[in-house]
């Protein structure tokens, strides 16, 4: 017989709460992109792509997701192994600002 496998209690709270404080800050990222796009009527079209600024929002937007959830699944993997999954949901949150932040120097760029 096995010994039970004994998990970080503390490690596990982190875990949740940094992925939780993800699922939130792309929440808003996604509505403040909204918002963004939403009064682009004012843009002048001679320094202003209103195609790429779509592009770079929803890129932005596309790819934080897809790396959420990649970074989700690769914690609760962790977890569940009774491994340190704090890392990855750290690395997760980090990875998700750096994309928003990335989308939101793209969207600079395309309105000038």
């Amino acid at each position: 017989m096995t010994a039970p496998i004994r998990r970080s209690g503390a490690d596990i709270a982190i875990s949740i709460a940094v992925l939780v404080l993800t699922v939130l800050i792309g929440g808003a990222a996604a509505v403040f992109g909204l918002f963004l796009l939403a009064f682009l009527d004012h843009c002048p079209p001679a320094t202003c792509s209103i195609e790429g600024a779509v592009n770079a929002v929803f890129t932005a937007l596309l790819v934080a997701a897809g790396v959420g959830l990649t970074g989700l699944i690769l914690t609760v993997i962790q977890l569940v192994r009774a491994r340190p999954g704090w890392p990855f949901a750290v690395g997760t949150l980090a990875l998700c600002l750096l994309t928003l932040f990335l989308g939101g120097v793209g969207y600079s760029a395309a309105v000038g």
